[in-house]
């Protein structure tokens, strides 16, 4: 059974009992694996589709398939390419993880002291400041953590509080703080563990998907930008008093240790032929260059060590989680595959929407924003797409395109109630009621949920490297609509019904002016 060669010569077929036995012990580990790194969800979507996989012959009609060879079946999860060590699979090791390791690394430094500081000093004295200080925190320290989870703890146990004893209502400042922090898996260079998953699957480099990712993931954080601006008024908010902004000094001591490891980063990536994990490593080691100093440029060796210490059982922990999230999809998409699911699903979706693609573009947007509710983001982009990316291509959409639009709402989901975990963690420390919080952080972030609809109208929006006027007036063009449909939603003041109405029907037509 173990014999050199025995398995490639089986051609995913499995042979004998003790094959059987460990396909099955196997598969068993994979989830469990799965249960303990995140909620039982996942792990039961993957036993719902090997189920399906096993006993779908039992299906009448359309949904039903052919009973597969137990031994080919296990055999594609577990031994082929078609389940467990599948091209996601790959990417978690050779790709996702090495960014994980540069992320973790960073945050164990002085980057929280730095962004911190150049957030306060860059949004602090604007009207409802502490709560674009904490927008702005979020955008860059997402581009350590891409996780949402994550953002929402480190800069909501300082921001949150901040604010609160300011005089914010607790519901807001857990709100924005929700909000901000999901945009950190769009927020290049370190995004979520699904824009690298992205790239593999499109088949273009991660460069490639960091530039399309670009001016989207700015247009995000602006618009939780202008929503609390428009809440600002609201609630007559204003901005920090000056004695309470860090120093442009302290500013330039503190900023270079997120602003260099980055840096090195982007322009590897943007100015070498370097791969992204060659380039990251490079990165990696300015990082860890940069754990010997702190922001007053003393040298300590005792807390170097502990720092990098911390920074490892961060990073293995975190890769922990993305490999169990992923292997675990990976039986889903395997599943899908090997039964004609998807394809079915596919025709469905087809069939509903006829020739209307806002009809099609409205399916998946709920379908990633329901899955998304109870599994995490990455799992909820990679069964998203390998359903809903063919049906959009045969309307037409790009694949670029597709891929960003399921992305986008997969991250929605993390918002949208009921199941709303960067919410949960906001109001546990706010310590207020969720359901409230949701409520304002769905209101402060309705220019978030029109935003995908605007990359399929404006595909320019996507391309800034091959059409750069173009895709800058398409930004320009949103930011103001957003602008409108965020006063629509949140604003105040008198004549409101009646400016809310015509601020919501220009701001839509300035959005997308949809071609749908």
């Amino acid at each position: 059974m173990f014999a050199r060669g025995t398995l490639l010569d089986q051609y995913g077929s499995l042979r004998g009992a003790w094959q059987f036995a460990l396909a099955a012990v196997l598969l068993a580990v994979v989830l469990d694996m799965a249960r303990r790194a995140i909620k039982p969800i996942l792990p039961a979507v993957a036993l719902v589709a090997l189920a399906y996989g096993l006993l779908g012959d039992a299906i009448p009609g359309h949904w039903g398939h052919d009973p597969p060879p137990l031994d080919s079946f296990l055999g594609t999860l577990t031994i082929a390419e078609g389940g467990l060590w599948g091209e996601l699979t790959g990417i978690s090791a050779t790709t996702v993880a090495p960014f994980l390791i540069l992320g973790a690394l960073v945050a164990v430094g002085d980057a929280g002291e730095g962004f911190m500081a150049l957030s306060t000093r860059l949004g602090g004295r604007y009207r409802a400041g502490s709560a674009k200080v904490e927008v702005v925190a979020s955008a860059l320290y997402g581009t350590i953590s891409g996780s949402a989870s994550a953002n929402t703890a480190s800069t909501g146990a300082i921001t949150i509080p901040n604010m609160i004893r300011m005089g914010y209502p607790p519901r807001f400042a857990a709100a924005v703080e929700a909000v901000a922090s999901t945009g950190g898996q769009i927020m290049p260079p370190v995004m979520g563990a699904g824009a690298f998953l992205m790239a593999e699957m499109l088949r273009v480099t991660y460069a490639d998907v960091m530039v399309a990712a670009t001016l989207p993931a700015l247009l995000f954080f602006v618009a939780v930008w202008i929503g609390c601006h428009v809440y600002g008024h609201r609630l007559e908010l204003g901005g920090m008093r000056p004695e309470d902004l860090p120093s442009w000094g302290h500013v330039a001591r503190t900023a270079p240790f997120f602003l260099a490891p980055f840096g090195t980063l982007v322009a590897l990536l943007a100015f070498s032929e370097m791969t992204p994990q060659y380039a990251c490593v490079v990165a990696i080691a300015v990082a860890v260059a940069l754990l010997l100093v702190d922001h007053r440029g003393r040298v300590d060796f005792r807390r170097f060590a502990r720092r990098l210490a911390d920074g490892c059982v961060d990073a293995a922990r975190q890769i922990a989680m993305i490999a169990a999230v992923i292997v675990c999809a990976s039986i889903v998409v395997g599943v899908l595959q090997m039964t004609g699911l998807g394809v079915k699903i596919t025709s469905a979706m087809l069939a509903l929407a006829g020739d209307r693609i806002w009809m099609a573009l409205l399916l998946t947007a709920l379908a990633c924003i329901v899955l998304g509710m109870e599994v995490p983001t990455t799992a909820a982009f990679v069964i998203c797409i390998s359903v809903a990316g063919p049906a959009l291509a045969r309307m037409g959409v790009p694949a670029l395109d597709a891929h960003m639009f399921v992305f986008w709402y997969a991250l929605l989901s993390t918002i949208t109630p009921p199941v709303c975990g960067t919410v949960y963690i906001a109001a546990g420390i706010a310590r207020t009621p969720w359901l409230p919080v949701a409520g304002t952080a769905m209101r402060l972030g309705v220019g978030l949920f029109v935003l995908p609809p605007a990359f399929i109208a404006n595909p320019a929006l996507l391309r800034p490297d091959e059409a750069f006027l173009p895709a800058i007036w398409a930004a320009l063009k949103i930011g103001v609509g957003i602008s409108l449909v965020s006063y629509a939603v949140i604003g105040t003041g008198p004549g409101l019904w009646l400016r809310r109405a015509a601020a919501l029907a220009a701001g839509t037509a300035a959005i997308a002016a949809f071609r749908l």
